[in-house]
């Protein structure tokens, strides 16, 4: 018998991407709060989870808000463990960079000195 964690959770969600960077949501800070709580009107005999995950992005946009709360959604629902999610979009407090792991600094190029005072951050395929 397996217990869903929070960090269970968390590592799932790190096949969830921007959809605009190359890094994922945990490392860019976008995942804001993790919830599991068991669910005992699952059906079935296995331990099954009730999980909300509030979110942000890193600005307002209702087509890429859209695209991320169903790569969520999906990537929750795909855990055997979790029988229902939820994910609300909250923009208190708003993101800022300060919020990124090393890795996404290191991945956006963030961690090397800026060239006279700029940061460019170059997005695949443009």
């Amino acid at each position: 018998m397996h217990t869903l964690t929070r960090d269970d959770v968390t590592d799932a969600l790190r096949v969830c991407f921007d959809p605009e960077l190359p890094v994922n949501i945990v490392d860019l800070g976008l995942v804001y709060g993790v919830e599991v709580t068991p669910d005992l009107d699952a059906p079935g005999m296995d331990p099954r989870y009730a999980v909300h995950i509030t979110i942000t992005m890193r600005a307002p946009d209702e087509e890429r808000e859209a695209m991320l709360v169903a790569q969520v959604q999906n990537r929750l629902m795909g855990m055997r463990e979790v029988y229902r999610a939820t994910i609300e979009l909250t923009w208190e407090p708003p993101w800022t960079a300060d919020r990124m792991s090393a890795a996404a600094r290191r991945e956006l190029g963030l961690d090397r000195p800026a060239k006279q005072g700029l940061v460019t951050i170059r997005l695949p395929g443009l």
